[in-house]
């Protein structure tokens, strides 16, 4: 029986306080590890906006790489909120759809990036290969896994903080940078779709000696598998790592969620949801409790895409395109 046609018989019948409001949904549309957090942060945030409103409120979650969500939105996946790892899938939505306003950064503190993270070495039991830092994921002996930076901004954060190191250590001789990055893509031995394709890949199927991911992702895996014995190493140079948030205009005024969507974000931003992130090795913004988990963070010499590569679409344009520098260190390899 229809829902129209039982609400019209409770009423009917005087029973129309029984009829339940029905909850709205929001669905977040983020980036393939980040699975976890949300489902700890959701069902506090639900509770929260009850407390607040009244309202009943369901948070569904879509994940897989960054890139991948973004063309999904693009084809018409009516995600109500994105909660991305690179600036550059936010933007497309505004570049390819005009989906979200051009100045989306600008609509919540720190360029509307609640935490940030950077890149971090898996490896495994007592660190046979004695992985310390970038130079040692040349060798020859070293095999390394992490998402393909075609399709994760996950695997083109460490495609950037691996040739950022290199920049700095050879002084941006820029022969010596091709060379070194060479041989590092040459030791890959899985480039996965996503971030936790490559967890997969590294600790289920036992590929690779290092697993190259995000600082939260190698430390919670650490902390899972404690009886393996997995280490993390922080290189001691490498790259700021974002994590841009916006609601999508578009979707939320269809889909009748912007008050919810809007609030959903601005909580991230709150002490209670920072220690959530930081407690998932997350650095985040919030000062107070970044010092009470400071020793969570080791120390590492941090650089932005900007001060290196000129911004993401420099970036983008230089290293990921077809026939770019990707491209290229990876036809030298075979």
């Amino acid at each position: 029986m229809r829902k129209s046609v039982i609400a019209t018989l409770l009423l009917t019948a005087g029973l129309s306080s029984v009829v339940p409001v029905q909850a709205k949904e929001l669905l977040n549309s983020s980036y393939d590890i980040a699975r976890e957090l949300f489902a700890e942060i959701n069902p506090i945030f639900v509770e929260h906006w009850e407390k607040e409103t009244g309202e009943t409120l369901e948070i569904k979650q879509t994940h897989a790489g960054s890139s991948r969500q973004a063309q999904a939105i693009l084809q018409g996946l009516r995600a109500d909120v994105v909660t991305y790892n690179q600036v550059t899938d936010v933007d497309v939505l505004y570049q390819k759809g005009k989906l979200i306003p051009k100045d989306w950064k600008a609509r919540l503190p720190n360029d509307s990036s609640p935490y940030v993270s950077t890149m971090a070495f898996l490896v495994r039991k007592d660190n046979p290969k004695n992985i310390q830092d970038w130079n040692d994921l040349t060798r020859e002996d070293v095999q390394l896994v992490f998402p393909n930076p075609k399709t994760s901004g996950n695997g083109r954060y460490t495609y950037l903080a691996a040739w950022g190191a290199a920049d700095k250590q050879f002084d941006g001789d820029q022969e010596k940078i091709l060379e070194h990055m060479g041989k590092l893509i040459k030791q890959v031995a899985v480039f996965d779709t996503g971030g936790r394709g490559a967890t997969t890949t590294f600790i289920d199927r036992g590929i690779g000696d290092v697993l190259i991911t995000f600082e939260s992702e190698v430390n919670n895996i650490r902390d899972l598998y404690a009886d393996d014995g997995y280490q993390v190493v922080v290189p001691s140079v490498d790259v700021l790592a974002e994590f841009p948030v916006t609601w999508v205009d578009k979707n939320v005024k269809r889909n009748g969620t912007e008050k919810e969507a809007k609030a959903y974000l601005e909580f991230l931003y709150t002490p209670v949801a920072q220690r959530i992130l930081a407690n998932n090795y997350y650095r985040v913004n919030d000062k107070e409790v970044a010092a009470e988990v400071a020793d969570k963070f080791p120390e590492t010499e941090l650089f932005n895409v900007e001060e290196v590569f000129g911004g993401w679409e420099q970036a983008m344009q230089d290293h990921f395109v077809s026939g770019g520098t990707l491209d290229q260190l990876q036809a030298q390899g075979r």
